[in-house]
């Protein structure tokens, strides 16, 4: 069983950063793919960025070019590093890992931008 604990989130100004961070319990970090996804009120989650167990990252069209995912496997911890934010951007962000057969998700952690 993982257990996913998130941290980071607050509250900024529009074009500030934040940087989440995602602590996996278990042994076996390096064998799942990572990813934050994202849940604003009302509406279904979104993936954000992922990043494989081999380092492979994607992101969404919408945070391209301000967000970095990353993976610190000695760590067991994934990171986001959310630049030039924006009020869209607003939201509680969860981790998740996978792989095949399990999918586990961390209790999220607000993200607010507003002047």
């Amino acid at each position: 069983q993982v257990q996913l604990v998130e941290s980071g989130g607050g509250w900024v100004q529009p074009g500030g950063s934040l940087r989440l961070a995602c602590v996996a319990s278990g042994s076996d970090f390096s064998s799942y793919g990572m990813s934050w996804y994202r849940q604003i009120s009302g509406n279904r989650r979104t993936s954000v960025a992922g990043i494989s167990k081999t380092g492979t990252t994607n992101y969404a069209d919408s945070v391209k070019g301000r967000f970095i995912i990353s993976r610190d496997n000695a760590k067991n911890t994934v990171y986001l590093e959310m630049n030039d934010l924006k009020p869209e951007d607003s939201a509680v962000y969860y981790c998740n890992a996978r792989r095949i057969g399990f999918e586990h998700w961390g209790q999220g952690t607000l993200v607010t931008v507003s002047a």
